[in-house]
């Protein structure tokens, strides 16, 4: 190991030890405590039986026999309790730490400004490996563990090389130098080990996402009508195979170096025990120094193997502990500003200033140097086919990426130079791709703004808005009503029914909902909030969103043009670029790309027969 590699280990090493410390001083104390302890058991328990044995033959009394039995007898009993007192105390630990550790991590990962991490494959493969150190036995808690193994091993080992260095320095040494290279050896392979857990994260990582889509409720109506249930399985099993592979090789390497390893010891063994009965039957060595010469040699070559398994144990997990460092310690991932300037209120209106995008320099420009204005209290319709850079263009506003080139001003004020939190307080919005909580449906509102937990009106007015109001009160726990089938309440396990799924329509109404709740936000952003609905629901939902909209700084994208028609400002994206903008009545006398489009999609209207269709023009128009 290099120089910068052994500050390393010890660096995290330090981490560990103080996470450690930190989530549970009192149960560190205890647990290690009895762990140490454990260490000098074997070499006590020798030396007693060596004392009872030599005082037996040389004929002793009860007198000299009592004071080396009580001893013996003592270790016995302390030998069979410690352990199942270290079990404990060491699974109480790694519940606490694995608590402390989960708060810590997820509060890094809530901090990252942007989504770009949570789109990096290598990044989740980190948060991935990360993870693990909140789990039953975190990678910091079995860093301690090994830690204190170390120390165990160490007094073991302490006492025996004492013990066998009185009775025969040559053969300490022969021992000693036998198991040493396991030491190395293991150190090596730990480093193996960690390296294919990295290895086969995207395998597994895949794995993962087949398992999902098999036995997800979302997938499951396609899979089954489609027949590519096997398909997917098959892959799974593909991926699952790649893993055990490696593994697998792991292993056979583990277990070629550690036969070869453990030849050397047991040669050590045979001729130390050779030894040993030579010098008893010449008289040199005394029944009791036989039994302790074997009880020490039999101790010193496995705790030179505990030694050698705890310190690769403990490489390995500060090997995975250093994902969780790095997640934890990775900071935002946008620029912040060191003295954030206050966000003004929105007066004049947002401008979009030679934005140009993409999401890495090795992908295509999303945007292209797009200029536009959002004036105050003005609702703007962003028009464009599939991948013009609509929703993107939304996630810059919200700032969950920043401008490659240009820049971004609300009323002036670049919104990198403000806190991030600050500009998104003043944000509401519902995403093309809105979540379903499998929370209650208060729960599921209120996400939008956890002030309204406690107050049911305002929950109930957005819903209201939103038009799902009396379907939720409907519900047989009204609003306090779970929807989800996953899993229950605590009050509701004795009745399942409990649990609703609402259908596609219903879900983006309650999205609606949480955008409603969150009200009186300077700039309101609706990415297809119609998507899902029929037209009747449709028509209701922009009745009430041209209504919400009055006098509000909005911006509506929406591939069904005619709920567009009496906004204030359309402007349409093609290829990342504004190539027009007015409103529908300018831009349909332009003929341009918007009445091309309008004209198209209200042509499909016109060429069904009957009311229906003539209707369902007229809702969407």
């Amino acid at each position: 190991m290099t120089d910068g590699a052994a500050c390393g280990a010890l660096r995290r090493a330090l981490l560990a030890g103080r996470l450690v410390a930190r989530a549970a001083p009192g149960t560190l104390v205890l647990y290690a405590v009895p762990a140490l302890a454990t260490g000098v058991l074997p070499v006590a328990t020798a030396w007693s039986t060596k004392l009872v044995i030599d005082r037996i033959v040389a004929g002793g009394g009860r007198a000299e026999l009592l004071l080396p039995t009580v001893a013996l007898v003592v270790t016995g009993v302390v030998a069979a309790l410690a352990p199942h007192v270290v079990r404990y105390l060491r699974t109480e630990l790694d519940r606490r730490v694995g608590l402390y550790a989960q708060d810590r991590l997820f509060t890094a990962v809530d901090a990252f400004v942007g989504l770009g991490r949570f789109e990096n494959p290598r990044f989740l493969d980190r948060l991935r490996l990360a993870q693990q150190t909140d789990v039953a036995s975190p990678p910091s808690g079995q860093a301690v563990d090994g830690v204190l193994g170390v120390l165990r091993s160490t007094f073991t080992i302490g006492g025996f090389v004492g013990t066998l260095s009185l009775i025969s320095p040559l053969m300490t040494v022969l021992v000693l130098v036998a198991g040493a290279p396991t030491l190395v050896a293991e150190v090596a392979l730990s480093r193996r080990r960690a390296r294919t857990i990295w290895d086969i994260g995207p395998a597994e990582r895949r794995e993962f996402f087949y398992q999902g889509l098999l036995t997800s409720v979302e997938a499951a109506k396609e899979i089954r009508l489609f027949g590519t249930g096997a398909f997917l399985r098959g892959r799974m099993l593909a991926d699952r195979r790649t893993a055990n592979r490696a593994r697998r090789a792991m292993d056979l390497r583990e277990v070629r170096v550690q036969a070869g390893l453990g030849l050397p010891a047991a040669v050590a063994s045979g001729a130390g025990l050779l030894w040993a009965v030579g010098a008893a039957r010449a008289g040199e060595l005394t029944p009791g120094d036989v039994a302790v010469f074997i009880a020490a040699v039999v101790g010193v070559q496995g705790a030179l193997t505990s030694l050698a398994n705890d310190v690769a144990g403990v490489h390995q997990a500060l090997l995975l502990f250093d994902h969780y460092v790095a997640v934890v310690g990775a900071g935002p991932e946008l620029p912040t500003a060191a003295a954030p300037v206050a966000l003004p209120r929105l007066r004049r209106g947002i401008e979009l200033r030679d934005v140009w995008f993409r999401y890495s320099p090795g992908h295509p420009w999303v945007l292209r140097g797009v200029d536009l204005f959002v004036p105050y209290g003005t609702s703007v319709g962003l028009v464009g086919l599939n991948g013009s850079g609509k929703s993107t263009l939304v996630k810059l506003l919200c700032r969950f990426y920043d401008p490659t080139r240009g820049a971004i001003l609300w009323d002036g004020v670049d919104i990198r130079d403000v806190d991030v939190a600050e500009l998104r307080r003043n944000i509401s919005a519902v995403f093309q791709d809105y979540m379903d909580y499998d929370m209650t449906a208060a729960e599921n509102i209120a996400q939008g703004d956890l002030g309204a937990l406690g107050d049911p009106g305002r929950i109930r007015a957005a819903a209201g808005r939103a038009g799902i109001h009396d379907k939720l009160a409907g519900l047989p726990q009204g609003y306090d009503t779970l929807l989800s089938r996953m899993f229950f309440m605590e009050s509701d396990k004795d009745d399942p029914a409990t649990g609703v799924l609402l259908s596609g329509g219903q879900c983006q109404r309650l999205a609606l909902a949480r955008a409603f709740v969150r009200d009186r936000r300077e700039l309101m952003i609706l990415d297809e909030p119609s998507a899902g609905l029929d037209a009747a629901a449709e028509y209701e939902i922009h009745s009430s969103l041209r209504r919400h909209r009055a006098g509000r700084t909005s911006l509506l994208i929406s591939h069904r043009l005619g709920a567009l028609r009496d906004v204030g400002l359309i402007v349409v994206l093609s290829e990342g670029r504004v190539i027009e903008q007015g409103d529908h009545a300018a831009l349909m006398t332009a003929g341009g790309e918007y009445a091309r489009l309008f004209t198209l999609q209200a042509s499909g209207y016109r060429a069904g027969s009957g009311p229906e269709a003539q209707s369902a023009l007229k809702d969407v128009r």
